[in-house]
């Protein structure tokens, strides 16, 4: 049975090749440095699905004080379709709300269609806005 639990040091090294094999891992953001990163702020909402010792599942949540966000939810392949990735999401909107969160919001590439059909099917919507960044320090070519 799948458990949904606080991250935990010892996951880093399966956090990162699942976030790899659902493709979440781009050469701007070093994976270990997003870890280290959220174990620094609201640590207990960086969520692992846990199976039997193995992590299947990710989802990391965040709030702000105005809005929730939900960053690298991911799910094994061998667990798509069962409804982890709605149980990863019930419990990261559940978190949110009991902090007084009005609204979640996530990104999702345009091209990643099936990901923005799971999405919608739970209620999100897209909306018009520009997205913009700009980096404080860079993550390229950062190994552990």
């Amino acid at each position: 049975m799948v458990q949904i639990r606080a991250f935990a040091e010892a996951d880093t090294e399966a956090v990162v090749a699942l976030w790899q094999e659902a493709r979440l891992v781009r050469p701007w953001n070093d994976p270990y440095r997003d870890i280290q990163r959220k174990t620094t702020t609201q640590p207990e909402m960086f969520l692992v699905a846990d199976d039997a010792g193995s992590v299947v599942g990710t989802a990391m949540v965040g709030y702000d004080g105005h809005r929730g966000w939900i960053h690298y939810l991911a799910v094994a392949a061998s667990q798509r379709g069962t409804g982890l990735g709605k149980a990863l999401v019930g419990e990261a909107e559940a978190m949110l709300a009991a902090l007084g969160c009005p609204k979640v919001q996530l990104q999702v590439r345009p091209d990643n269609t099936d990901v923005i059909a799971f999405y919608e099917s739970l209620g999100y919507a897209t909306y018009e806005a520009v997205s913009m960044g700009k980096r404080l320090e860079s993550d390229e070519a950062v190994t552990p």
